[in-house]
């Protein structure tokens, strides 16, 4: 699935108007799609005729706002009541403008939601927010009384207060239109407040949650939570990112007559999809009849430790369910000694350590020349620890393998303080760190890469010409050109060994043909997959990386399956 950054969709907006659709048009058009959405929703999941639901917009003053009058005029000669709330004032864009002078006057209740330019001094002297509504009887007790001029004011904005809260109330559905995706900064204390005030009805955000990032898919507090968001066009970059689609609630991208030939005007620029299955159709490769284990790939594993042997056995075992025909672990004798039981299908080479279990450089340098030279993918740093000898042969495998290089967790710490290594290497590499070792490499707080994960990505990939595979809910993976983010997977899978699993079968991907960049993708693909298919089964608590490994072959099944229902 195609997606774009906000500034992107800004300028195929533009082109879209100059081949002849109108920004009006589609803003009427995304008002079609935002009524029908609407309409489906209160007669088939609500389950209830139009002159039994009440559908209140919080409209904002911009062109979010005119998508919200643009639905609301269709909806309300279909039966429905329809309330407006101006949220921030009356509408500014000439688009909202019109819009809003289209709607039927007699046939609406429109209530102010914000204040005027009078009162604001005073509001704020009382600090009256809309959580501390006084009752109606206090209101008739004090309009009885003689008032001073400021009294009055404050009573006035409490009635509009109260107007606001009441409709809130009432509502079955609440269309947040509010800010769209060029929102940034942070949202207004009233609209927190109206945004806070408990209701059971059904939360539609137009284009993005009021007060999300829409570029990074970070929030301000206060944030609108909808139950479902409606995006036009495409799906917008930060919405492929948490926490932001956490508020966003079910996504449905709807077509609003954008021409084809208007997403020529960013052809130029980075291209940016979510991973779906068929962006990757040559793997897993057809098995032919005739077909052996050489056709499908050597991967050479160097991991592991004496401490850390599992880390080892679960990037092999990746590898192997994910088809690849040959996998040789490089190890030191403890580790093999354990993993060779849990994985008796793998071949072994044993490798010198220190009195600590860690592999050592020099004694192992012409061993591993050799192994390298006959594989097809090498994944290194899984459980191998970081002393200056795994340092040095870390640095080695960049600088002199030929098949792509997969680095992944101590292989990543490895090259942290030395990171310009990557500029001599012969061949492709993809890094997969999580937020901690991205941090680490970019040598900045974990909280900057956390609120800037797409970017992050991108920016190291682009410096170091590698794939970057930043791990996480919404796995984003990054190169010189593209960037694509992940949606399957789970919460079960924050695990230890779960990305020793998904090194594993991104190896497995790499050594059985697969493009680089394709097989990061398939590779965080399926493995999200087997975490969800895992979390079915045995429930995301329960749940360990072995399970992952276990139902890679579910995933394998239900790729063939969606394959087969095209």
């Amino acid at each position: 699935m195609r997606v774009v950054t906000p500034k992107q969709m800004s300028k195929i907006e533009d082109k879209s108007e100059k081949l002849g659709v109108s920004k009006k048009q589609l803003m009427e058009n995304a008002g079609k799609a935002l009524a029908g959405l609407i309409d489906d929703y209160c007669r088939k999941e609500d389950n209830s005729a139009p002159e039994e639901r009440s559908i209140v917009f919080l409209a904002g003053t911009g062109n979010n706002g005119g998508d919200c009058f643009a639905a609301a005029n269709i909806l309300v000669y279909r039966g429905y009541r329809i309330t407006i709330i101006n949220v921030g004032g009356m509408p500014s864009s000439e688009l909202a403008k019109e819009m809003f002078g289209r709607l039927p006057k007699d046939r609406i209740e429109f209530i102010d939601g914000f204040r005027s330019g009078n009162v604001e001094a005073a509001i704020e002297a009382a600090e009256l927010d809309y959580m501390t509504l006084p009752q109606a009887k206090s209101l008739e007790a004090q309009a009885k009384k003689n008032l001073n001029p400021l009294d009055t004011i404050l009573l006035q904005e409490k009635r509009r207060m109260g107007l606001v809260k009441g409709a809130i109330l009432c509502a079955n559905v609440i269309v947040d239109g509010v800010f769209g995706t060029g929102f940034h900064g942070s949202l207004d204390k009233d609209i927190i407040g109206m945004f806070g005030i408990g209701t059971s009805a059904y939360k539609i955000a137009v284009d993005v949650p009021s007060g999300g990032n829409c570029t990074s898919g970070t929030i301000t507090p206060g944030v609108f939570k909808a139950d479902e968001t409606i995006t036009f066009g495409f799906l917008k970059s930060g919405m492929t990112q948490y926490p932001l689609k956490k508020y966003c609630g079910r996504i449905t991208v709807a077509d609003i007559g954008i021409p084809p030939k208007a997403c020529e005007v960013i052809e130029r620029e980075r291209k940016y999809y979510r991973i779906e299955r068929n962006q990757f159709p040559s793997f897993p490769p057809k098995r032919e009849k005739d077909a052996h284990k050489g056709i499908f790939g050597n991967v050479l594993v160097i991991a592991g430790s004496s401490s850390m042997r599992g880390a080892a056995a679960f990037a092999a075992l990746g590898a192997l369910r994910s088809g690849a025909g040959k996998v040789r672990i490089a190890s030191v004798e403890k580790c093999i000694d354990t993993v060779s039981v849990l994985v008796p299908e793998a071949t072994y080479l044993e490798l010198e350590c220190d009195d600590y279990g860690f592999m050592l450089y020099d004694p192992n340098l012409q061993l591993l020349q050799t192994a390298m030279k006959t594989a097809d993918a090498v994944v290194i740093g899984c459980g191998m620890g970081v002393t200056p000898d795994t340092v040095a042969l870390t640095k080695f495998v960049v600088q002199n393998a030929k098949c792509p290089v997969i680095i992944d967790a101590d292989g990543i710490n490895c090259i942290a303080a030395d990171i310009d290594i990557l500029l001599k290497k012969q061949t492709d590499v993809i890094i997969t760190p999580h937020v901690g070792e991205m941090a680490s490499l970019l040598n900045c707080e974990n909280s900057m890469v956390a609120d800037n994960r797409i970017v992050s990505a991108e920016k190291y990939a682009e410096q170091y010409d590698i794939t970057v595979v930043l791990k996480g809910a919404g796995t984003i993976i990054a190169d010189s050109r593209t960037t694509a983010a992940n949606h399957t997977g789970n919460a079960g899978m924050s695990c230890g060994g779960s990305g020793d699993v998904l090194a594993g079968v991104i190896g497995s991907a790499v050594a059985q043909g697969c493009e680089v960049f394709d097989s990061a993708c398939a590779g965080v693909y399926i493995h999200g997959l087997a975490g969800d298919a895992a979390a079915e089964k045995l429930g995301m608590e329960a749940m360990l990386p072995r399970d992952i490994i276990d139902c890679l072959s579910d995933s394998f099944r239900i790729l063939k399956e969606k394959m087969n229902s095209k």
